[in-house]
């Protein structure tokens, strides 16, 4: 891979994606992800090579850079998560196609999405804990962020977020659920008995 057309035709081969000029400058050409309107493939020429710009995890940026000596700190951006990749001729084209399939997927990646997700695998009459539906969701880190996709739950007829409670097995705020004591309600309609706001996590935990 040498060209800007191949790099650019490459990057809107993934889904839901469309190019971009956004600096009235055709020297800057990105390819976004429509959803969320981020760039995750920037191509420029500079020095007499197109040049592209890509997201990566910081450790993985590092391998490839220790890796291919046309794979540099970013131009022009984060250096930490983003590389520049010369398009020299030097860097086969399949590491070529990884590194911009690394750089959508880090740009596309809903966290609410896969928490939702992990939360529809819940079975019927049991509960799980906060860091379980983050650990199902990918990272056991992102508690919290369970908490508040949850929500924003928008679809509570197939997301069933009452399923969820604390570390402790207990219940979340009174109207969170739509009313005092609905959580509490849901839950028992499956079988699962609430004692003092609380569930027994050892008898419906997963």
């Amino acid at each position: 891979m040498k060209t800007r057309e191949q790099a650019l035709e490459y990057g809107l081969s993934f889904p839901d994606t469309y190019l971009d000029a956004p600096f009235h400058d055709n020297n800057w050409q990105l390819v976004r992800f429509r959803e969320n309107n981020k760039a995750f493939l920037w191509t420029y020429e500079r020095n007499g090579y197109i040049n592209l710009n890509l997201k990566a995890n910081p450790d993985k940026a590092c391998l490839w850079r220790d890796s291919y000596d046309s794979v540099l700190p970013a131009y022009h951006q984060n250096k930490e998560h983003w590389n520049t990749v010369i398009l020299d001729g030097t860097i086969p084209e399949s590491v070529i196609k990884i590194m911009i399939q690394d750089s959508y997927n880090l740009i596309a990646d809903n966290p609410s999405k896969r928490i939702y997700e992990a939360v529809k695998k819940i079975p019927y009459g049991r509960v799980a804990t906060y860091a379980q539906v983050a650990e199902m969701a990918g990272d056991r880190k992102m508690a919290r962020a369970v908490g508040n996709a949850l929500h924003r739950n928008p679809d509570p007829e197939t997301i069933p977020c009452f399923r969820v409670v604390n570390s402790k097995g207990e219940l979340s705020g009174e109207f969170a659920f739509g009313g005092a004591g609905a959580q509490a309600h849901l839950l028992q309609a499956e079988g699962i008995e609430v004692v003092d706001g609380r569930v027994d996590l050892a008898k419906y935990g997963l």
